[in-house]
């Protein structure tokens, strides 16, 4: 299977620093990062672990979904997904992921909304990426099916 690679260059200190995470495997661009954007409401043009963290998982599901539909006999005919991911305080200390929300909308030829939505279910269990969260308090997915 295939590795994929990012790297962060960072300057000055935690609070006060940025840095730039770049897309090395597939060269699709340098993005930038700072701990006051990370925390903030609006993102300003910075991203942050976490936004890169929700278009890992919206990306994983729809890919683990279309497969869990076509599984059924069904085939998508239009899929959209929206990963809200969530950083918040740990009990511990500092801050952690707390929560991936994902948001499902769409149709499928040859599947009821039931099966829709239990695809939706066991996409949620299969992907990589909801496998890997499986420290987080909560992974969520609210599915509209329009068809």
């Amino acid at each position: 299977m295939a590795t994929r690679t990012a790297r962060t260059a960072w300057n000055g200190t935690f609070t006060e620093g940025s840095g730039q995470v770049e897309m090395s495997s597939s060269g699709v661009g340098t993005y930038d990062v700072s701990w006051p954007a990370r925390t903030a409401d609006q993102a300003g043009g910075v991203t942050s672990p976490e936004e890169l963290l929700a278009a890992s998982h919206s990306s994983c599901f729809t890919m683990a979904f279309t497969n869990e539909l076509g599984s059924a006999g069904a085939t998508p005919e239009q899929i959209e997904v929206t990963a809200d991911v969530t950083l918040g305080p740990d009990p511990a200390g500092g801050v952690r992921i707390t929560q991936s929300a994902l948001t499902v909308r769409g149709f499928a030829t040859g599947i009821d909304e039931a099966g829709f939505k239990a695809a939706a279910e066991a996409a949620k269990t299969g992907c990589p990426i909801s496998k890997a969260l499986t420290g987080v308090d909560a992974i969520t997915v609210d599915v509209t099916f329009e068809g």
